[in-house]
């Protein structure tokens, strides 16, 4: 089973949804708009309430819950309205699912977005669920999915600090990054390595390759569950 994060990972969307919040951030906190693009970056992967209460822990609740839900109505409106897949994605997809892999999206995005960014970008065929806040954190749904697959090999593909420590949390759920280059910010792949990523990359290309090899022991013991997908 293999759960890929959505924003960053999926859909080369994180420089499009940086621009948004760093408007917001000068908005309601004055904050420089390169500043706040930085920090926005250096923060990602969790939920943007829980960026703006590290980032802004003396700004009152209020003024914090107001510029959350302008970052989220403007994420949809202005990001997620230009976004696209990565351009390995779609064949990365296919390749996965007629090697027998079940394949779902967590994201801290609301589900129903999340649906229709994958239906519009013709994605959504090939998970089995799209889980997002409406379904709880990250760790939850991991959870959720070692609970229901037992001891299937379990991975989680994410971009951030935060999925690979989301990944950790669970146990026996192996963590796998895909990395970034932003314009003053770098998430490489030794950074992810050095939070607990099994494998990174800029790229998902070599994705296939390293989750066969990763998970070739513990297949050696396990029986595989899920339905079938048809591949075309």
């Amino acid at each position: 089973m293999v759960l890929f994060d959505l924003d960053g990972t999926l859909l080369d969307d994180l420089e499009l949804i940086a621009e948004v919040a760093a408007d917001v951030l000068h908005g309601a906190f004055g904050t420089a708009p390169d500043e706040a693009r930085i920090h926005y970056l250096a923060t990602t992967g969790m939920p943007f309430e829980a960026q703006l209460a590290q980032l802004y822990p003396d700004a009152p609740a209020t003024l914090r819950s107001s510029a959350a839900r302008t970052f989220h109505q403007r994420k949809v409106t202005e990001a997620y309205a230009r976004a696209k897949p990565f351009p390995e994605v779609p064949k990365l997809l296919k390749t996965l699912a007629g090697e027998g892999w079940n394949l779902a999206v967590t994201t801290g995005s609301e589900t129903e977005m999340a649906d229709l960014l994958l239906e519009r970008e013709g994605l959504r065929y090939w998970f089995d669920d799209v889980l997002g806040s409406a379904e709880g954190t990250k760790r939850e749904h991991l959870s959720e999915y070692r609970r229901r697959y037992g001891a299937v090999p379990l991975f989680l593909v994410g971009d951030s600090r935060f999925d690979m420590e989301a990944a950790h949390a669970v146990e026996g759920v192996v963590p796998l990054g895909r990395a970034s280059r932003h314009l003053g910010w770098t998430l490489s792949p030794q950074d992810l390595r050095s939070w607990g990523a099994a494998w990174a990359n800029y790229s998902l290309t070599e994705l296939p390759e390293a989750l066969e090899r990763l998970a070739k022991p513990a297949r050696s013991r396990s029986p595989r569950r899920g339905r079938a997908r048809r591949v075309t």
